[in-house]
């Protein structure tokens, strides 16, 4: 059965734009133009996937999102015509999956659907093996090779790879990645993260400046990058 997409937005031009390549790239689109109404219809209509815009009529996209988190794991990526940092990490830090500012591409948008998507469904069975180019993470051996020698890492290094390496292309804020670390010793404050991040680039990277593996987005956190074989 076709994915359904819910489009929270209030302003037609973009709902139809962004309903007219959706529904070209195979999926079945449902339309609310505010929060109250988006929340009533994605607890009706179970959608697969929720694109929804923070400037809304009466209930805000961060509010409606927040609310969502409470019942639902439903995917979220959020609109935005806000470009502060701050604004985008208030989105990921309630539970959205991906945010785009506005103005933006259509295609840009259908090809994030896809990718959320794709890692929705691979949540409930995370990859215990993740290859992306030469790099190798074996979660059940606790081994990583990059061009088929071992790399010693620190339990927090591997931690923080694994994670990443597990959901290639999403976002991770500090704080998230604090979250993830609760069997791990490391230091409960944001900017450890960069430290150890920092020390993982080092082994990994063969240029850590020019990093292929580990993406810092700016002011958010950080991301994993596949690469090809």
């Amino acid at each position: 059965m076709q994915e359904l997409i819910l489009v929270v937005d209030d302003e037609p031009r973009i709902v139809k734009l962004t309903r007219d390549y959706l529904e070209k790239d195979g999926y079945r689109v449902i339309h609310a133009g505010d929060g109250d109404t988006a929340l009533a219809m994605a607890r009706r209509e179970k959608p697969d996937l929720i694109v929804l815009d923070i400037m809304l009529p009466g209930m805000d996209g961060w509010e409606v999102c927040r609310l969502l988190r409470r019942e639902s794991d439903v995917p979220v990526i959020m609109l935005t015509a806000r470009v502060e940092e701050s604004d985008q990490i208030v989105g990921l830090e309630l539970g959205a999956d991906d945010y785009i500012t506005k103005p933006f591409s259509p295609r840009t948008l259908v090809a994030r659907v896809r990718a959320v998507l794709r890692r929705a469904q691979g949540r409930l069975k995370l990859p215990q093996v993740v290859r992306s180019g030469r790099l190798l993470v074996d979660l059940a051996a606790h081994r990583v090779t990059l061009e088929g020698k071992d790399l010693h890492l620190t339990p927090t290094e591997f931690k923080l790879l694994a994670v990443l390496a597990q959901r290639p292309g999403q976002i991770f804020t500090r704080e998230n990645l604090l979250d993830q670390m609760n069997n791990v010793a490391v230091d409960s404050f944001d900017r450890s993260i960069d430290s150890h991040i920092k020390n993982l680039r080092r082994k990994l990277e063969s240029d850590p400046e020019g990093p292929r593996f580990i993406e810092t987005v700016y002011g958010v956190g950080y991301r994993f990058l596949e690469q090809e074989p």
